[in-house]
């Protein structure tokens, strides 16, 4: 059967690009943005031994997408261990994240670029039973040729932006080879379900995976020093910060009557440095806690990794970041609430919408945007009682959802062993 003409010209311009790929992927490593020990796989050439046996291949994008399928590979590993593992995602920061949490047994690769040769290697290599992609990145040669081979497809979380749904829409038939080819599909929520059946793909259910993982994990030991040696003044958390928020976060806080401690996580740990500087110029004391972790300073950065966790725990308000400026669309405000910390977000939530509609509808979120920033944290955290109820009605409603993706996770587990793809209902 030919492929629709969209599909056509772009496998034929994949194939005319192919042979100009380690040039691009140099340049990217050049800039930071790859692995340079690792390019090789981005080519579509691993170097890691397959494991015997059936193979389930898991991809997400980037940070988000990639955390969220840690649930689904603890339970294939705690269930079916018979059952080898392999996690793709396309970010350095991803890859540095998943080498930290990864159960013993899975393995982690880059995702090749999407040409029909890296295609062909990387399939050739893993030889996947199963493949399961995480809201709505979409590799058409990787999708095509693992649907050739046979291997079942799976598509969890699944979103479409108002763009790409357009697009889509613009190339009907691409859409339809596409997303018919998914043996299940578990929409996001209504919205995206009612845009992937129209897109041709027969929809199961509703299932979000950025629900139904546990608690970010902590060191109970580093959780009790630190909760002794900080003592009894009040934390203010802003985390995942990015570019243009540092200095938001810095002016609201230095406006405040009773300035309480404040600890900024850069979304990205190599920003550190940068943030400290920033932070040094409000006049008060700084430490950089990968370098100098003074628990007495007014301004802590905390530019280390998995640490995220510690001082969700420890903040008796969490500004959830990548949400005061535009173009980001806000961070994961589940993860405060899984652990009973209040949150305050910025209006950029976007990649979040139906999280915050819900925590909002629960009454488990406050909101502000940079112009009100700083009066909106004195008010909050002059009520620490509010802010506890606030907390205890998100977490109340995050343990329902999560308890709902977790049905979803059966869903995955039983395509492994399946004879023919799910229907709808099944």
């Amino acid at each position: 059967m030919s492929l629709p003409l969209s599909l056509a010209l772009y496998r034929a311009a994949t194939t005319a690009l192919e042979p100009f790929a380690p040039l691009l992927l140099d340049r990217r490593a050049k800039a930071g943005k790859e692995d340079r020990a690792r390019l090789h796989e981005r080519l579509g050439r691993p170097v890691a031994a397959r494991p015997d046996g059936r193979l389930v291949w898991l991809h997400g994008a980037s940070v988000g997408e990639s955390l969220s399928i840690l649930p689904l590979v603890e339970r294939l590993r705690t269930e079916r261990p018979d059952v080898a593992v392999l996690v793709t995602s396309g970010t350095v920061t991803s890859a540095q994240l998943l080498a930290r949490r990864l159960p013993e047994g899975a393995v982690h690769q880059f995702l090749p670029l999407d040409t029909p040769g890296g295609a062909r290697r990387f399939l050739d290599h893993w030889r996947p039973d199963l493949a399961v992609f995480v809201e709505s990145e979409l590799w058409p040669n990787l999708l095509l040729t693992a649907k050739a081979r046979g291997v079942k497809l799976a598509l969890v979380s699944a979103k479409l932006s108002d763009k790409s749904y357009a697009g889509w829409q613009a190339r009907p038939f691409a859409a339809w080879e596409l997303f018919s080819g998914f043996d299940l599909i578990l929409a996001q929520d209504g919205r995206a379900a009612e845009r992937l059946s129209n897109l041709g793909g027969t929809v199961a259910g509703e299932a979000d995976l950025k629900f139904g993982s546990d608690a970010l994990p902590v060191d109970a030991a580093a959780l009790a020093s630190l909760r002794v040696r900080l003592g009894d003044r009040p934390l203010l958390l802003a985390a995942s910060t990015h570019p243009g928020e540092d200095e938001i976060v810095l002016e609201a806080w230095r406006a405040l009557p009773d300035r309480p401690r404040l600890v900024i996580v850069p979304r990205h740990p190599d920003r550190g440095p940068v943030v400290a500087d920033l932070s040094l110029t409000t006049g008060a004391t700084v430490a950089l806690r990968s370098r100098e972790p003074d628990d007495s300073a007014d301004v802590i950065v905390a530019d280390t990794l998995g640490e995220l966790g510690l001082w969700y725990r420890l903040a008796d308000l969490a500004l959830v970041a990548g949400s005061l400026v535009a173009g980001i669309g806000g961070h994961n405000p589940l993860e405060p609430a899984r652990v009973d910390c209040p949150i305050v977000s910025g209006p950029h939530v976007e990649n979040w919408l139906t999280a915050y509609a819900d925590l909002r509808d629960a009454d488990g979120v406050a909101f502000a945007d940079a112009s009100v920033l700083g009066a909106r944290l004195a008010d909050l955290l002059a009520g620490p009682e509010i802010l506890k109820l606030q907390a205890g009605r998100a977490q109340a409603f995050v343990a329902r959802r999560d308890a709902e993706a977790r049905a979803g996770l059966d869903r995955i587990v039983a395509l492994l062993d399946a004879d023919s793809p799910l229907e709808t209902g099944a």
